[in-house]
């Protein structure tokens, strides 16, 4: 074991929207801080730039095997390096909606309150967006929440192919609007992720030192279990001890969940943090489907740009909440078909003679995309070295309604904008997305004031240890029906704050 001579202040585990975030908002502190990624730099041609190999090939798998409920090991979709997910993401940065943080009633259940308000959220939302550069236009969905400002930056123009999309929803007195993306350049398609907009920026102090290729293994507590006093890391595959103050998690829900259940010991029997047996329970991921629509001829490489909204909150017939859509972006850039190769059995049946890229230039893609429910059962749990993810989909009554709706809109549209069939592609019967698909992740180590029903408090630390935070997804009590990204983000910008304070007065 070899014990890394320095002591740190800071602990940061993960390099993600969350991590990565974390590492901005403390290093002007001056405070000695460690990051630890399990990953390494990322190629630019792989930080997402899928180009129609994507159709063939599994791109963006973890190099490990992970475990569903029947034990069959499967490849997880997720991205390990500087940056995380964020590398590979859409750069779909969406607030969650005022509603999103009440207790809601759903055909399938209640998504519970968050122990915080949105007005919480609103400045750090805010501050968000202006870190990650994000394109948008303030107005116009009828969802939309209160900004305190306006993006940074003018929401990016739709493809003319798309205009003629988006116009003739609006005749049927929809309001598609233009979709929050966090670019680094407003007239360029490079996405603003957590390597560029935090981890980038957190290195320009001297105070901050970043450790690549370091996969965490366990967290060791002091005699009483209340304080994390080392990290150990298997780094370039030799094993270190790393000792410092403040240990921050913030490895995706799964790795976080998965690395405190790990990390068991006398005084945490079944976990560090897990008092409540609710660290890994409550897993949610969101119900998606993807929807294409044959279209005129177009590039194939446009921006994703068209949010839609209306059925976000329900409808008159179904009065419970349905979810959010977009377009998902030329087809040759987008990732969204890597879990989706019948759709050439499909389209062939439509299209003889078509090939993939004849596809990708002749096709319109949407996600449509729905809350999931927390569940106890769904959850993430470890049996020696093998990790386990044990989800059933749920509220997909509402997913279906949803993906039905949109599905007759676009056949609407087929008469005014020339658009002529489209299909539902590559998803289970029932229309959740595969289980090796873990996009969106969340839920692993709730929040709330409760020791009993919550892993963390309001601040994200730990009930159980002093000086253990959780800044990634894992601590949404509910899944809303906006991609997380930007919560992260915001929660990781609002936590820091709270850790300012504590560096200080320490």
């Amino acid at each position: 074991m070899i014990i890394d001579d320095q002591y740190y202040d800071v602990i940061i585990i993960g390099t993600g929207a969350g991590g990565g975030t974390m590492a901005y908002k403390l290093a002007p502190t001056g405070k000695r801080i460690l990051i630890l990624e399990r990953g390494g730099f990322m190629p630019l041609e792989e930080q997402n730039r899928s180009n129609v190999d994507v159709f063939r090939k599994e791109r963006y798998r973890a190099p490990e095997q992970w475990y569903d409920s029947a034990g069959e090991p499967f490849s997880p979709q997720t991205n390990y390096a500087i940056g995380g997910n964020t590398k590979i993401y859409g750069s779909a940065l969406l607030r969650m909606r005022e509603r999103d943080f009440e207790a809601v009633n759903h055909e399938a259940g209640v998504s519970p309150a968050w122990g915080l308000k949105y007005q919480d959220f609103e400045p750090y939302y805010t501050e968000a967006e202006q870190l990650y550069k994000v394109h948008g236009t303030v107005g116009g969905d009828p969802t939309e929440p209160h900004h305190s400002a306006d993006y940074p930056y003018p929401a990016v123009a739709h493809e003319p192919q798309i205009q003629a999309v988006v116009d003739a929803i609006a005749q049927q007195g929809l309001h598609p609007t233009p979709l929050p993306l966090g670019l680094t350049r407003e007239d360029d398609d490079p996405t603003s992720d957590a390597e560029v907009s935090g981890i980038a920026l957190a290195l320009k102090f001297p105070n901050v030192t970043l450790k690549t290729e370091a996969n965490v293994r366990y967290l060791h507590t002091n005699e009483s279990g209340r304080v994390v006093k080392a990290v150990q890391a298997d780094v370039a595959g030799k094993p270190h001890l790393f000792l410092g103050d403040i240990v921050v998690v913030a490895c995706g829900a799964v790795n976080s969940a998965a690395l405190l259940l790990r990390s068991a010991n006398e005084a945490h029997p079944n976990g560090i943090a897990n008092r409540s047996d609710l660290v890994g329970r409550y897993l949610m991921k969101h119900q998606i489907s993807s929807v294409v629509q044959l279209s005129a001829p177009n590039s194939g490489i446009f921006q994703r740009s068209v949010s839609v909204n209306d059925f976000y909150w329900g409808e008159p017939e179904f009065p419970y909440p349905m979810g959010h859509i977009q377009n998902t972006g030329g087809l040759l850039q987008d990732v969204i078909f890597a879990e989706s190769p019948p759709i050439l059995s499909v389209f062939a049946k439509v299209l003889p003679g078509f090939g993939l890229k004849q596809l990708a230039t002749h096709s319109i893609g949407w996600w449509v995309q729905t809350e999931d429910l927390p569940d106890p059962n769904n959850r993430v749990r470890v049996d020696g070295n093998k990790l386990y993810v044990e989800y059933t989909p749920n509220n997909t009554e509402a997913h279906e309604r949803l993906v039905y709706r949109w599905t007759e809109v676009l056949k609407t549209l087929e008469k005014s904008a020339k658009q002529t069939v489209l299909q539902r592609s590559g998803l289970h019967p029932r229309g959740e997305v595969p289980l090796p698909v873990v996009a969106n992740q969340c839920g692993t180590c709730r929040f709330g004031t409760d020791p009993a029903t919550a892993v963390l408090d309001l601040n994200c630390r730990a009930h159980d240890v002093d000086n253990l935070y959780v800044v990634d997804s894992s601590f949404f009590p509910s899944n809303a029906g906006v991609s997380p990204a930007l919560t992260i983000i915001a929660n990781a910008l609002r936590v820091g704050d709270h850790l300012i304070g504590r560096l200080q007065s320490s």
